[in-house]
């Protein structure tokens, strides 16, 4: 299960975050899931990107760090950092970080930090698109994209829609 998904430029301000839950031992035992407290999430943005920005470019891109398995890659100015359990599979999550970039890339043409920063809504819907709840959701581009394009004309059909209504009843 994912527990967070950062994407943070090299000087180490966040550019989006998306917090899922972490796992805990319970009183019986047993495992348990609660959301992370605003003082863990910066805790943890600071230490993941301490952590991975003095990382060489050649460095393997997994790092334990407590619980968790950072898997991060690099492109351009900006990390897309994932934190998974350690049971699973980082090959896969540099396949879903590679995946959300495609998607990126496909939807503002070529993806840039400034793209991030002024259209942050679609990066999160997209994001979306492809984890939803912690659990990776949808493998394939072209669905991912026809998702987020029904989106925009469901968009532009609201913002149509209410353009006539002030028409009709001014402002």
């Amino acid at each position: 299960m994912i527990s967070f998904v950062l994407l943070q430029n090299r000087q180490g301000k966040t550019r989006l975050s998306s917090w899922y839950s972490k796992r805990v031992v319970g009183e019986e035992g047993e495992d348990c899931w609660e959301p992370y407290t605003k003082r863990e999430k910066t805790r943890i943005q600071r230490e993941v990107n301490a952590l991975v920005t003095s990382r060489t470019k050649k460095a393997c891109n997994f790092v334990e760090l407590g619980d968790n398995l950072i898997v991060y890659r690099r492109y351009a100015g900006l990390y897309f950092i994932v934190a998974v359990e350690k049971t699973q599979n980082p090959l896969i999550v540099l396949d879903l970080i590679h995946l959300y970039v495609e998607a990126l890339d496909a939807y503002f043409g070529s993806v840039c930090e400034l793209d991030l920063v002024y259209n942050f809504h679609r990066a999160y819907y997209i994001l979306d698109e492809v984890v939803l709840g912690g659990h990776h959701q949808e493998p394939q581009r072209s669905v991912i994209l026809a998702s987020v394009a029904k989106q925009d004309d469901l968009e532009d059909e609201e913002a149509g829609s209410g353009d006539m209504l002030d028409a009709i009843f001014g402002d």
